[in-house]
């Protein structure tokens, strides 16, 4: 069974609705493991994979994905991230990634974190910053598309978006989260009005407390995530929901959720929003400084 595809907002893109995140893989399975599930994941429909360098949190994912991107590029909607706020900086961290990825440009390429201390806009944004950087490495047949991605402070995001031209957002949505960081209101309105293309990434609430379920960031318990994951997807003009995977177990309960994915009806969307009230209150402000 196909997994269902939409459009990555004005890219013109199709993407399944289920994208591959290999942080977990790339910190958990040997090399031929991961290779492995991530070429099990691409025979299954997935093929948009969601990676970063060692220090950005991925361990070897970049290095274990360059092995099936060598023999099935074409194939691969392929994503990497530039943690880094200069021109100078963004720049080599991609010339880095590619090189590890054993291609010589990606799909997309996200200055990552954005939300995060280290990278402050005035930065970012500057004639020296990394986005500038990105509109270059563009310019250069290094990469097709350009995003934002972060999961706190989502007033830098609704304020860059209406000043520089973004191809895809990458934030934090999930149904406790809306009531804390709220992209879905807050940066997602807009960004439909412009029609990027929307990418939904800790939709089971990212790192999880130790003693938890043991599933690949998953911080919500374990019956709340077909929901969630519909969630995700119910959120107007969604394109994709990547999951953080490390075992088969997990991309074959992400490819059945795909496969028989339904939106929210209105008494669903009620009863998530009581539910993620509680669990807001309970998590806080996990993924990062609200402002």
């Amino acid at each position: 069974m196909n997994l269902p595809t939409r459009l990555l907002g004005k890219t013109g893109t199709s993407l399944p609705i289920l994208g591959f995140g290999t942080a977990p893989a790339g910190n958990r399975l040997t090399h031929r493991e991961a290779v492995h599930l991530y070429e099990t994941a691409l025979n299954a429909g997935v093929n948009y994979f969601d990676t970063a360098p060692d220090f950005a949190g991925y361990g070897k994912a970049q290095e274990q994905l360059g092995p099936l991107l060598k023999m099935r590029r074409r194939e691969i909607f392929l994503v990497t991230k530039c943690y880094d706020p200069t021109y100078d900086g963004a720049l080599k961290l991609l010339t880095r990634n590619l090189k590890e990825l054993q291609t010589d440009y990606a799909d997309l390429v996200f200055v990552h974190s954005l939300g995060a201390d280290k990278m402050d806009p005035a930065v970012v944004f500057s004639r020296k910053g990394a986005y500038a950087g990105l509109v270059q490495a563009k310019a250069l047949g290094m990469t097709k598309f350009i995003g934002l991605s972060g999961h706190n402070r989502p007033g830098r995001f609704a304020e860059a978006i209406q000043r520089f031209p973004v191809d895809v957002l990458l934030n934090a949505v999930n149904f406790a989260d809306r009531h804390t960081y709220n992209f879905e209101e807050r940066v997602w309105t807009v960004a439909n009005r412009l029609n990027l293309g929307l990418i939904a990434m800790k939709v089971y609430g990212g790192k999880q407390k130790s003693g938890g379920s043991g599933l690949s960031h998953c911080r919500m318990p374990t019956s709340y995530l077909d929901m969630a994951f519909r969630y995700a997807l119910s959120v107007p003009q969604t394109a994709c929901a990547v999951i953080g995977m490390a075992t088969p177990g997990e991309l074959q309960d992400n490819l059945r959720r795909a496969r028989t994915f339904a939106p929210l009806n209105s008494g669903e969307g009620e009863t998530l929003m009581k539910i993620g009230r509680t669990l807001a209150a309970e998590w806080g402000t996990h993924l990062g400084a609200l402002v």
